[in-house]
């Protein structure tokens, strides 16, 4: 594929790619880091510069982009806080209108997909989402490199999501579909992903052979899984609901009993930070099976590449 077609865009959601695209950006990540292993440096975007606004703290996310963006040969500026983008009040617009005068590239972590789409809309440099309330693009990347990396393929895997039904059951659905994967998302009742993201990877995965389900039985989801993923009960903004979650999320635990019902070669993922002896237990985060670091490496080498391809 011709890197070009990447130039100049915005990465709101998983939705923005092809299917080719998609995994594009994966084989380039995946390249850049073996060619990096070998002790090549190269610094394609020194000159450049990538604002990283992160109204929703993050140490993996500001890491991740910041030694991405320094690889890369680019000036990464930070912007959190009371030093943040949207800190005086200014409007999205007049923000987006300035900020775009300064940098190439700008990052921005925050609640709601409508201020980021808002941002996009005003910018006229390229977007990129890394993480809303509704999907968390990049580390949809990191996430599915880390499988090809440990199992050569994607298509045909059977991916298990079992918890809240959240931005990251979006960005699994969307992926999954994109790579033609048969995916199974498992929540509790009054907690499942928004159905239009639902309907919408149903309409992606018709075209790749990928299939979408979603219920409320974690061991069905789980039955023969090839990956389990799972994340926090309640998500950063919800922390006034996770007492009252609790009881509703125990059962969708991924603890060494409901690890038994999937593939014996089965991986586990966790977005992280994980709320042991909550959404997962020590036995499965220090089990072989779990490579939650190694998508968490993954995350800077799959934003790098994506970095890359759009200033390339």
């Amino acid at each position: 594929m011709n890197n070009d077609v990447f130039k100049g865009r915005d990465l709101l959601s998983l939705a923005d790619f092809t299917p080719a695209e998609f995994l594009h950006v994966i084989e380039v990540a995946s390249a850049q880091k073996r060619i990096w292993a070998t002790g090549k440096r190269s610094t394609p975007l020194v000159g450049k510069a990538v604002a990283i606004v992160l109204q929703k703290p993050s140490m993996r996310t500001r890491m991740s982009f910041e030694v991405a963006c320094v690889r890369l040969g680019a000036h990464p500026l930070i912007m959190t806080g009371p030093d943040g983008a949207f800190s005086r009040g200014e409007s999205v617009r007049d923000t987006a209108k300035v900020m775009e005068r300064y940098v190439d590239a700008i990052v921005v972590r925050t609640y709601a997909q409508s201020l980021i789409e808002e941002f996009a809309e005003a910018c006229s440099v390229p977007v990129i989402n890394a993480l809303t309330d509704e999907h968390h693009p990049c580390q949809g990347l990191a996430d599915f490199q880390t499988i090809q990396e440990r199992m050569g393929r994607l298509a045909g895997v059977r991916f298990a999501y079992v918890g809240d039904g959240n931005n990251m059951a979006h960005t699994y659905l969307l992926a999954g579909a994109l790579s033609g994967m048969d995916v199974r998302i498992a929540t509790p009742s009054g907690f499942e992903p928004d159905a239009s993201i639902v309907a919408q990877a149903r309409a992606i995965a018709e075209g790749t052979g990928g299939r979408i389900s979603v219920g409320i039985d974690p061991v069905a989801a789980v039955g023969g899984a090839d990956v389990i993923a799972t994340d926090t009960w309640a998500s950063m903004g919800q922390e006034s609901e996770h007492a009252s979650r609790l009881a509703s999320f125990q059962p969708f635990q991924i603890n060494e009993g409901l690890l038994a019902h999937a593939s014996p070669d089965v991986l586990f993922m966790h977005c992280l930070p994980a709320h042991r002896g909550e959404e997962v237990t020590d036995q499965v985060m220090d089990h072989a099976c779990s490579i939650v670091y190694d998508e968490a490496e993954n995350r800077m080498h799959a934003q790098k590449a994506l970095l890359s391809l759009v200033l390339g």
